[in-house]
């Protein structure tokens, strides 16, 4: 049984010093009809037909924004199946019998280096919005929404900061693929104009420099840096990460193009060569899979559409198969539990963690303010809580205490000394502060 967390835990170790290994495309895959931000799809398919690598299948309908679906294999299409999402729900999953041949799908094509030189924002902007690129740090926001701005840009960072407990994906990327990002911020230098280009990460991960200064070397003239950033959580919030690195402070709800800042995640970068360059999809990603409970943890690179249980048998299983377990996915602190291993990885899938199951009993808030004093968008979330419980629930005093501009790091339930859960009362606030 795989139970919800009662407090945060934090890792005993991490997969940073292990390289990656690649995860072999499993005989069965599965692909979301919907997600998270696009409630409705279509496919141009039906059960029985067969299907190359990377072809286009149908089409997910969001609020302002399509995203087309593609193939996770060569293989047929077998029909539908429900499976668990990564923020816990059950989605309608396509499934696909993988023939294991990979065969690619004729509209695919590589581009020459002369034919990248030549694109234009334009240009660039229908390749991600085709390729349904998004944020893969998690967000999942639209990649090229960003990227149409009219903003004069002079800033684009780069997030590596990757501050969640146990995450080390990025990290391992930019040891591994830091000529595939480099090449992807040189793109975006020549369209924008931007001579300022820079890689953030953590000041304790200098090590990283040796691979940054090993990919620089095959483009001395670039203009990329790299910047070394505080060592402390959540600095890889992007105000945060944008304040720290510039100076400057973003408003919330407002776009850091407004202030000429571009900022994407280290994996996102990666996404942008392989569709620029290759002519593919996110077709697979880099994953953490750790924990207390997990015999072997790794970084492994997986095709997107594999079970959360093959990831999890790669790395040895479940120390105590029998016992209750807490299963999170996208970090210790910010991360979804879920109820079982029965999930499929997405684009947006970073890790896995699983914990040992402890319970902790909520004791009465003292008042003892450290929510507050940990708390790094300056809110207060016991105040939250005491309007929360307050029934029924004042919409307009949750709209004065401002919990949008809460980013759910999960510091103000970590610090509690009482074990109160007070990053759920953020999230529910949130939600009521969105009522007319």
């Amino acid at each position: 049984m795989i139970a919800k967390s009662n407090h945060l835990q934090l890792p005993k170790g991490y997969t940073v010093d292990l390289p990656v290994e690649e995860l072999p495309a499993q005989k069965v895959l599965f692909v979301p009809l919907t997600n998270g931000r696009c409630p409705k799809g279509e496919l141009t398919i039906k059960e029985g037909d067969k299907v190359n690598f990377c072809q286009e299948i149908g089409v997910r309908h969001g609020p302002f924004f399509d995203q087309p679906i593609f193939a996770p294999c060569s293989g047929t299409f077998v029909g539908m199946e429900k499976h668990g999402y990564r923020n816990g729900k059950v989605l309608d999953y396509l499934k696909f019998e993988n023939d294991m041949q990979d065969t690619m799908d004729p509209s695919v094509r590589v581009r020459s280096d002369e034919e990248i030189e030549s694109l234009t924002q334009e240009q660039l902007v229908e390749l991600l919005k085709h390729y349904s690129a998004v944020g893969l740090g998690g967000s999942s926001f639209p990649t090229y929404i960003k990227m149409q701005t009219k903003e004069k840009i002079n800033t684009i960072l780069i997030d590596g900061v990757e501050c969640e407990p146990y995450v080390t994906a990025d990290h391992r990327a930019l040891q591994e693929r830091c000529d595939d990002v480099i090449k992807a911020m040189m793109i975006l230098q020549r369209i924008f104009g931007t001579k300022d280009a820079r890689i953030c990460i953590k000041k304790k991960h200098s090590e990283l420099l040796d691979p940054f200064k090993k990919a620089l070397a095959n483009h001395p003239d670039c203009g990329v840096t790299m910047q070394l950033l505080g060592s402390y959580y959540p600095q890889g919030w992007e105000v945060a990460m944008i304040e720290k690195a510039t100076g400057i402070k973003v408003k919330p709800g407002t776009l850091p193009a407004k202030y000429g800042i571009l900022n994407f995640n280290v994996s996102s970068m990666i996404q942008m060569w392989n569709i620029v360059k290759y002519g593919i999809p996110v077709m697979s990603r880099e994953i953490n899979v750790n924990g207390d409970e997990i015999v072997s943890p790794k970084t492994l690179k997986v095709r997107i559409g594999t079970p959360f249980s093959a990831l999890i048998e790669a790395c040895g299983g479940y120390k105590n198969p029998d016992a209750s377990k807490i299963l999170i996915v996208g970090g210790a602190m910010m991360g979804s539990t879920i109820p079982s291993d029965d999930c499929i990885t997405t684009r947006t899938v970073t890790s896995i963690v699983v914990n040992d199951k402890k319970e902790y009993k909520e004791e009465p808030c003292v008042r003892c303010g450290s929510c507050v004093l940990s708390c790094p968008a300056h809110l207060h979330p016991v105040t939250v809580m005491m309007v929360m419980k307050t029934m029924p629930v004042d919409k307009q005093k949750i709209k004065a205490l401002h919990p949008e501009r809460c980013m759910l790091c999960g510091l103000c339930s970590y610090s509690c000394t009482s074990k109160i859960h007070l990053t759920d009362y953020m999230r529910r606030a949130q939600v009521i502060a969105k009522l007319p």
